[in-house]
């Protein structure tokens, strides 16, 4: 079974910023969205995950698809709140009913498969930026999503960072959660992706698996990007 993009349509102001797109996602693996600035990743994103109004078109989703509940996405910019690393990834399974011990002991769990075992009572604020990103990671898995949404979670990490952050991802991408992310990164997409979708100026330009998108792209904008020119 497969996820249709049927052409979905976002606008903001009366302009299209995104689509109108018609596409097809697998079920399975890690999906890298790419593309230069300003060509709609974060927005295409945001309306597979219900943050964005579709104005036109529809997605639409294999059985039905995963509900609300069971997908999660991590921000470029981590969201803070005024609690201990271990009480934020503990955050969405309290919301959803569960015990605060038994909540604080799975996100000891949790926060330690992320890295940050010896960081569990610190306040979130203190935390490094890279540090910051791997308790957003462990808060969305949490919950054991089908379905986790990615907006560039390593921009301005540095290597260390940006190489646990993508260990754990093929982690959670090995064990059967499907994975969408956009990255500036190409070396990143080469590590990580399943299958590449190229987004310029809000429409899809290329989509393929990802050693015909970095082995013999098919369009010019892509060959182009590849090469490192900037694009209009």
């Amino acid at each position: 079974m497969v996820t249709a993009l049927e052409g979905v349509e976002v606008r903001r102001g009366g302009r299209a910023i995104l689509g109108p797109l018609t596409l097809t996602l697998a079920d399975r693996g890690l999906t890298i969205v790419m593309g230069p600035n300003g060509s709609g990743k974060t927005t295409f994103l945001r309306a597979l995950h219900g943050l964005e109004r579709i104005v036109r078109g529809r997605v639409v989703w294999p059985d039905g698809g995963p509900d609300r509940g069971a997908q999660a996405f991590v921000f470029q910019q981590p969201v803070l709140m005024r609690r201990s690393v271990r009480d934020c990834i503990a955050y969405p399974l309290r919301l959803r009913g569960v015990a605060l011990r038994a909540a604080r002991a799975l996100a000891e769990v949790a926060g330690a498969e992320a890295g940050l075992a010896d960081r569990l009572d610190l306040p979130a604020q203190a935390l490094s930026g890279g540090e910051r990103q791997k308790m957003a990671l462990a808060r969305a898995l949490i919950v054991a999503p089908a379905l986790l949404f990615l907006d560039e979670p390593c921009a301005s990490l540095d290597g260390t960072s940006t190489r646990d952050i993508e260990a754990t991802l093929a982690r959670v991408r090995d064990r059967g959660t499907r994975i969408v992310m956009a990255t500036h990164d190409i070396g990143q997409a080469r590590r990580l992706a399943d299958d590449v979708i190229f987004l310029h100026r809000g429409l899809v330009v290329e989509s393929a698996p990802r050693e015909v998108f970095f082995g013999a792209p098919a369009t010019p904008e892509v060959q182009a990007w590849l090469r490192g020119d900037l694009l209009a």
